[in-house]
């Protein structure tokens, strides 16, 4: 994940460097951050915390706004993760990292669960993403959908015309390999199961967790997010025993399921 931001960053900070471009994006970005500050305020938190402000900028584009802005979080809490070793939290904290996970079974060890669609290649297949080979950048994915789809939801306004993103599906696909993770964890990876339940571990895992579900069964009402693949696996009551186990609940609220016919789209593109 480092390198392909690292990547992006360059592209997109060249491709401003034309003149056309710059002034296009010189144009919509101050009404966009007033956007941001005026209709969700917890991302306009993640904005004011870039030491950096170009590196934020450099991710909202002005054809589609709201997808500009959530992107735009989306990273820049990638950045902030990485900068302050913790996850920003939607609720304005920062959570410290354990950095014990990376001693963790590597996520691509479950990709064979899933269909392989945009999001198993690029998050779970070796060579596209760190969070295939190290967990705690799986959850890194995890908290910065969180944020994504929160601003995204608070967004919702700005959409372009005509324009569909699955903006839930990142966040759905995310908590659906954790919830696959711990499960094969207790199955058959003895020494990561014990260091799940560990306090520690187990207080930032339901953190994030708790974030991510709540964040996911406010956007349910929003027709046109998509995730809906995802979120019938969260939803079947034959995956997550694991979880359950390790959290003392289950891992979705039932009543989050009663929504899932509300949310329908085609397949959308993955915000790394």
């Amino acid at each position: 994940m480092r390198v392909l931001l690292t990547a992006a960053l360059a592209a997109l900070l060249s491709v401003a460097s034309t003149s056309a471009f710059a002034a296009a994006q010189k144009d919509c970005q101050p009404q966009a951050i007033r956007d941001l500050e005026r209709r969700a305020p917890q991302g306009y938190a993640v904005y004011l915390a870039m030491r950096n402000k170009a590196q934020f900028l450099a991710f909202l584009t002005c054809q589609d706004v709201q997808l500009g802005l959530s992107t735009a979080v989306h990273e820049s809490v990638h950045i902030l993760t990485e900068e302050r070793d913790a996850y920003p939290l939607i609720a304005g904290d920062f959570l410290p990292r354990q950095h014990l996970v990376t001693k963790f079974y590597p996520p691509r060890e479950i990709a064979g669960k899933f269909k392989a669609d945009s999001y198993v290649q690029t998050y779970l297949r070796r060579g596209a993403a760190s969070s295939a080979d190290d967990l705690i950048y799986l959850l890194d994915e995890l908290n910065a959908y969180s944020h994504d789809l929160a601003a995204a939801s608070q967004l919702v306004g700005l959409k372009a015309r005509d324009e569909q993103v699955d903006h839930r599906a990142g966040l759905a696909a995310l908590m659906a390999f954790f919830l696959e993770y711990v499960e094969v964890a207790r199955e058959r990876k003895p020494s990561t199961w014990e260091g799940l339940r560990r306090p520690e571990i187990k207080g930032l895992l339901a953190t994030l967790w708790v974030q991510a579900e709540s964040t996911l069964i406010a956007s349910l009402p929003i027709r046109g997010f998509g995730g809906e693949a995802y979120l019938q696996r969260l939803c079947d009551r034959r995956n997550g025993g694991a979880l359950a186990e390790l959290f003392g609940r289950p891992p979705i609220d039932a009543s989050a399921c009663v929504g899932l016919a509300t949310a329908s789209s085609p397949t959308g593109a993955v915000t790394k």
